[in-house]
């Protein structure tokens, strides 16, 4: 594959835009969810428990509170996960499309606490949070 000439650079930072207000608008509504509806209250996807085993028997040792973002990008854990998400190319929606995940469960997206992931690894970790109760503080009560 050829690189972009300068005159196609343009569109490619256009195309980078609308991805950051998309990550970004999915995740402004994953904490709306989370702080209104609360964790565990809602299915991010419809085979979510299956993810939630398949993820915790492939990533055991996956520390959820705050992520080492070193088990996301590596050449080594890029192969694993890779491995990992392929098996679910036909049944998760967009699932190696570029998403925003948390870093420290306790704080909101922002520029510290964010880093870019793809789409299952988002689910994964979510789903887990939820489920072993690291996103329980959020739920404003009403």
């Amino acid at each position: 594959m050829a690189l972009p000439n300068a005159d196609q650079t343009t569109n490619m930072v256009e195309m980078e835009m609308q991805w950051a207000v998309k990550a970004m608008h999915h995740a402004e509504t994953y904490m709306k969810l989370l702080t209104s509806v609360g964790p565990g209250k809602f299915k991010l996807c419809p085979i979510e428990d299956t993810l939630y085993e398949d993820f915790r028997k492939n990533f055991p040792d996956l520390k959820l509170d705050v992520l080492d973002e070193g088990e996301f990008k590596t050449d080594v854990a890029k192969a694993k996960w890779r491995e990992f998400m392929t098996k679910y190319e036909s049944t998760i929606h967009d699932f190696n499309f570029g998403s925003l995940l948390r870093i420290n469960c306790k704080g909101d997206y922002t520029e510290e606490n964010a880093m870019f992931a793809m789409r299952t690894q988002f689910l994964c970790v979510e789903i887990a949070r939820n489920k072993e109760g690291f996103n329980d503080h959020l739920k404003q009560d009403q």
